[in-house]
C-alpha cells in the first residue's frame, strides 16, 4: 500500500471506532434506563403482592369487597 492509502484505511478505521464508541454508549444508556424501569417494575409488584396478602390471620382479602376510592 502506498502512503496515501494507508493513512485513507486508518482515517476511515478512526471513524468507524469513533462511531462503534458512541454506539456503545448508547446502548449502555438504553440498558441503564430499562434496569431503573424493570427495578420499579419489580418494587411496584412486591407493593402489588403485599396488598393482596390476607391482613390478618385466618382473615381473606378479596380487592373485590373493597369500595373504589371514587365511592
Amino acid at each position: 500500500m502506498r502512503g496515501a492509502e494507508m493513512e485513507a484505511r486508518i482515517t476511515e478505521l478512526e471513524i468507524k471506532l469513533g462511531l462503534t464508541e458512541d454506539h456503545l454508549e448508547e446502548l449502555n444508556r438504553t440498558v441503564f434506563r430499562q434496569q431503573q424501569q424493570i427495578d420499579l417494575l419489580q418494587a411496584q409488584i412486591r407493593e402489588l403482592y403485599l396488598l393482596m396478602q390476607p391482613a390478618g390471620p385466618g382473615e381473606a382479602r378479596n380487592p373485590r369487597d373493597e369500595i373504589p376510592p371514587h365511592y
